[in-house]
């Protein structure tokens, strides 16, 4: 099958229409060495680093911990777009991307709880949708089927990380409201995984 014409909105993440690249289904070579890779690869290695100046800094507020963040953040965008220009997708690429995403929610979460930067209810919910997302990620890697990420999902993450990120640099409710939009948005991605997850098992059963 043909892939489909780079167009400015293909390019730019716009158009998602159309199934994922042959390269990154299951069964492919990792290809490990790829651009985007070594953007996700740089991303993996910031963010212990990113706790480091988080947690040390007293109060959650420091320039270097949230500029940092920024950068491991934006470059969920960059490594697609780098895919997309190149065409250098991976089945490493697409293993890796969800995992640093997941990592980067996750530890700007317990930044947040730490300093109470943001409400705690709702870091707790989405550090309980971050876990049973990466659940449900890997009981379909075992039956051999794609988590395929919907429209829900990919819209959360903009004000879940928004949230996280303007919290660290300074305080208004409008990250609490942020967060909890984003939250509700990720909580019925996951329903929507599951629900696919589950016509699936009833298709391969029937």
């Amino acid at each position: 099958m043909a892939e489909p014409r780079l167009t400015f909105r293909r390019r730019f993440g716009l158009d998602r229409s159309g199934p994922p690249p042959r390269e990154t289904t299951s069964g492919q070579p990792l290809r490990p060495w790829t651009i985007p890779n070594m953007v996700g690869y740089a991303r993996l290695l910031a963010i212990p680093v990113f706790c480091v100046l988080a947690f040390s800094s007293g109060d959650g507020h420091d320039p270097w911990a949230w500029g940092l963040y920024w950068l491991i953040a934006a470059g969920d965008y960059l490594d697609g777009f780098l895919a997309r220009a190149t065409g250098q997708y991976s089945r490493m690429g697409a293993l890796l991307d969800p995992v640093v995403d997941r990592l980067t929610i996750l530890t700007g979460a317990a930044v947040c709880w730490h300093f109470e930067l943001l409400p705690r209810w709702a870091l707790a919910a989405l550090a309980l949708r971050e876990l049973v997302t990466l659940v449900l990620g890997q009981i379909a890697l075992h039956r051999g089927q794609e988590l395929e990420i919907n429209w829900y999902g990919r819209i959360a993450v903009f004000p879940v990380m928004g949230a996280i990120f303007w919290s660290m640099v300074f305080e208004s409710w409008v990250w609490n409201l942020m967060l909890i939009v984003g939250v509700a948005l990720a909580v019925a991605a996951t329903v929507a995984y599951a629900r696919s997850g589950m016509r699936a098992v009833a298709e391969d059963r029937a």
